[in-house]
């Protein structure tokens, strides 16, 4: 194997790293306690199980002799490269996170982080959206990262107001009808 192909591999890993849900600059990175649960969970599972299960699996191929033919060898490693890589977004994510609870805001009209907000378009369709941190957002389940456009529109919005936000489609208006601070699981 050449140098090139090595380093070339080596400064690929680096830019993956890099591409992952980009933080705007000097942006503290919030985060519900249910949020930050789930990603220590990870980290812990991959830390405590399948790394040392992985490198146990890659040192018992390298005693098999040949590596350059060797499956578990190779899969071996490079398993054990993209878990290194989901440990070190992991712990660089959970060193920068403030948490905040939505349940411990008092009760309020005004959309902060944490709000589950109910609110209708043009149409008079109903929708819920919970603005959560970026590495919980899951907009199929209505959570929504408080960085995305329709979030910031919501921001400090108050019940009743009709808040504007450019969405893939165009620009669209929506009211707020309820703002809640629950519990998200």
């Amino acid at each position: 194997m050449s140098k090139a192909f090595v380093a070339n591999e080596a400064a690929e890993t680096d830019d993956e790293d890099d591409a992952v849900s980009p933080l705007p600059a000097a942006t503290k990175n919030y985060m519900t306690p249910w949020g930050h649960a789930r990603m220590q969970a990870e980290l812990s599972h991959l830390m405590r199980k399948e790394r040392p299960e992985v490198v146990a699996v890659v040192s018992w191929a390298a005693g098999n002799g040949d590596r350059s033919e060797n499956g578990d060898y190779i899969y071996g490693k490079k398993r054990l490269r993209e878990i290194d890589r989901r440990i070190r977004f992991l712990t660089k994510r959970l060193e920068n996170t403030v948490v905040v609870d939505p349940r411990d805001r008092e009760a309020t009209d005004v959309v902060y982080f944490g709000a589950t907000v109910t609110v209708t378009d043009e149409t008079g369709s109903e929708a819920v959206y919970s603005l959560v941190g970026i590495d919980e957002a899951d907009p199929g389940c209505g959570r929504i990262s408080w960085i995305s456009p329709l979030a910031r529109a919501l921001l400090k919005a108050e019940v009743g107001e009709m808040v504007r936000f450019q969405s893939p489609g165009g620009l669209r208006e929506l009211e707020i009808v309820a703002v809640e601070y629950l519990a998200l699981n």
